[in-house]
């Protein structure tokens, strides 16, 4: 980092990197939260973050855009230090929180009005009707906010965040509790922003929404366990899987998880996957049950759901 880049208040890192952290830690009332966390993050990408709830996740987001400062550590967020330029890096991030925060009295129209004066935007009334035909809000723009559904309030609080053109945009579990549908169309605009140049980085306990972003990372009681492409995060899983059908899985399963051999098994609709990291000893603890020929076995390649469900059974509660 350049000392006279800080001392301007200028970005100080490359611009292909957006987020650059080392050895993040933060604690509440004597447990780690977030335990030593390194990561980057290169501009232009819908960067996933994923883990159980408890994880840090909320937490590491609330660090990088400056809203808590780390117990110890450092790194940059658009080039802006993490720990000395916080004002700076609220400036270019839009951050749209797990709870609905605007207002639910007023309509869509008034409330990004309103934000894009908070915000100082020459034009509010423009700024506003801009976000309003980009997201599809034109026909419940006069609509309180606090009659939405879900999936509306979902598009109302992107557009309040994306109004003054941030450079990065940290989404905290933004779909949890929204159909199907709305999630689809809201991924669809996030794929198009990230066309547009904006670096995302979003929270999300969905495997479908893990598989659409550009890069992934994976933490667990504080820590980072994986991250990279999901093909990477599956490809380092090691993990060798068997796909079981047919009938009696529920006492199938519970035989094949006192096996020394079984280190995971999981359903998965009317299916079992049976997986472990030695390809060798997992063959032969599923054999006696092959021979058996009262289900079908198919040798199948893992799941990014796989390698999470192993990370976490792998992982130490940090509430213990």
């Amino acid at each position: 980092m350049r000392p006279e880049a800080a001392a301007a208040g200028e970005p100080a890192a490359g611009p292909d990197v957006v987020i650059d952290v080392e050895g993040l830690t933060k604690s509440f009332g004597g447990r780690v939260v977030v335990d030593g966390l390194t990561m980057q993050v290169r501009k232009g990408l819908i960067y996933g973050f994923l883990g159980p709830n408890g994880s840090g996740k909320t937490t590491t987001i609330r660090m990088l855009c400056g809203l808590l400062t780390p117990d110890s550590g450092r790194g940059t967020c658009l080039g802006y230090d993490i720990l000395t330029q916080s004002d700076e890096i609220k400036r270019h991030v839009g951050y749209m929180t797990q709870r609905f925060s605007l207002y639910g009295d007023l309509s869509i129209r008034e409330n990004l009005e309103f934000v894009a004066r908070v915000y100082g935007l020459p034009e509010p009334r423009r700024a506003a009707q801009e976000a309003i035909d980009r997201l599809g809000l034109a026909n419940r723009a006069g609509q309180l906010a606090g009659n939405l559904s879900g999936g509306w309030k979902q598009r109302l609080a992107l557009g309040a965040c994306i109004l003054p053109q941030p450079q990065l945009l940290l989404l905290d579990e933004p779909t949890a509790g929204v159909d199907p549908k709305a999630r689809r169309d809201f991924w669809d605009e996030i794929h198009a922003l990230a066309g547009e140049g904006l670096t995302v980085l979003v929270s999300t306990h969905y495997m479908d929404e893990a598989e659409r972003c550009h890069e992934i990372a994976y933490i667990a009681y504080g820590e980072l366990l994986a991250q990279g492409t999901a093909a990477d995060v599956i490809a380092k899983a090691h993990l060798a899987t068997w796909t079981v059908t047919g009938p009696d899985l529920a006492a199938l399963s519970e035989a094949l998880k006192k096996t020394p051999g079984v280190e995971m098994v999981t359903a998965f609709g009317a299916s079992l996957h049976v997986s472990g990291r030695d390809s060798a000893r997992l063959e032969a603890a599923v054999a006696p049950f092959r021979a058996r020929g009262t289900q079908a076995w198919r040798r199948d390649e893992p799941t990014l759901e796989d390698a999470f469900i192993d990370l976490m059974s792998r992982s130490k509660d940090n509430f213990g």
